[in-house]
């Protein structure tokens, strides 16, 4: 009998934490809140209305591409002013986007509603994100940052923030039907399979050649002539230490590799080496007014890093301000981009460690 009872006293302490989390799920939050809590939720959750709910968010929000806007916080509790402006919105197609996680991060969630409610209009609405992304893809092989949005660096094939890796990712989950993709039918797998094989060429097609030597990508291409391309001004045609890497690693998950394959990834890691930035590190102060800020270093004994960006020219890290023009030390652009963004990564070193998985797996010692 104490033992029963020590039991539900237990149940409900923890029925309790889960309802004050459920409560907070309804403020207003950053997207990246959502995009980073959802694909962590137990499946136990989705029994819960409060999953229902958040459920209903996501469909509302879903507009008549197939596809999501980006940058919203999907559990937040709505105003009937506010849902009377997303279904206003549904039908403007210029917003549907793979990039930030959106899209994928909701066919995620209401595939696994799905599985929990079998509620057909979860599933629905999650095979209709799943054909937007099959339809969003070029010919090619790529996919834009937004579709069908008609002009600007959009339309680039997109490797920035992983965008093109990510959805990619997902297409190789719903063809090998893993959870929560087990209900996907299998005309639909078939066309994931060959989006996949497609994307794989259109990243062999993508690697820049310089003076003859093939060596990583840049965050975006030209949807046409594949060359590197410019995004937002301070994003330029370059050779990408950031984007890079998960392409890298996404090819050496493939089982049986091409030699063209191979080639590709050898080379990658080749550049990996040669473009760390090696006795110098990222150091915090507060400015003169006040703020945080950062300046780099000179260090030893501290890990490599890799620039955000190198020249096409002559592999050289470079940051850039809004003006759009190179520069080589992150002190020679302003506050607000110097801190705005993501200029130096040390992600070169899980390229390394995923290198020498591989080559033990295919012999390549």
């Amino acid at each position: 009998m104490k033992k029963i009872c020590l039991c539900c006293l237990a149940l409900l302490c923890l029925t309790n934490v889960f309802a004050q989390e459920t409560v907070n799920y309804k403020e207003k939050k950053s997207y990246k809140t959502w995009v980073k809590m959802a694909p962590k939720l137990d499946d136990e959750f989705f029994k819960t209305t409060e999953a229902i709910r958040i459920g209903d968010n996501v469909l509302l929000y879903q507009q008549t591409t197939g596809g999501w806007p980006k940058n919203i916080y999907m559990p937040a509790e709505l105003t009937e002013q506010e849902r009377e402006d997303v279904l206003a919105s549904k039908d403007d197609v210029n917003e549907s986007t793979i990039d930030n996680d959106a899209t994928s991060t909701e066919i995620e969630y209401l595939s696994r509603l799905y599985l929990a409610t079998n509620t057909e209009k979860y599933k629905d609405a999650a095979l209709d994100g799943i054909r937007y992304i099959l339809k969003a893809q070029y010919p090619n092989g790529g996919w834009p940052q937004f579709w069908p949005r008609p002009k600007g660096y959009y339309t680039h094939i997109t490797y920035n923030d992983n965008a093109m890796v990510n959805v990619m990712e997902l297409l190789r989950q719903i063809y090998e039907k893993k959870a929560p993709y087990t209900y996907v039918p299998d005309s639909i797998c078939d066309h994931a399979r060959t989006a996949f094989d497609k994307g794989v060429e259109c990243i062999l097609k993508t690697q820049v050649i310089i003076n003859g030597k093939p060596t990583v990508w840049c965050a975006q291409h030209d949807e046409h002539t594949l060359a590197p391309a410019k995004a937002r001004a301070y994003e330029l045609p370059s050779l990408s230490g950031a984007e890079s890497d998960n392409i890298v690693i996404l090819l050496m998950s493939l089982p049986n590799p091409s030699k063209e394959v191979i080639a590709c990834i050898e080379n990658a890691i080749e550049w990996f080496k040669i473009s760390k930035i090696e006795g110098m590190k990222k150091e915090f102060f507060t400015n003169d007014e006040g703020k945080k800020d950062f300046r780099m270093v000179p260090c030893t004994d501290c890990p490599p890093l890799w620039g955000r960006f190198y020249t096409l020219e002559d592999n050289r890290p470079f940051v850039s301000d809004r003006d759009g023009v190179k520069k080589f030390d992150i002190s020679e652009i302003g506050y607000e981009r110097r801190n705005g963004y993501s200029w130096y990564n040390s992600d070169g070193l899980k390229v390394f460690k995923k290198y020498e998985q591989w080559k033990k797996k295919n012999n390549r010692l």
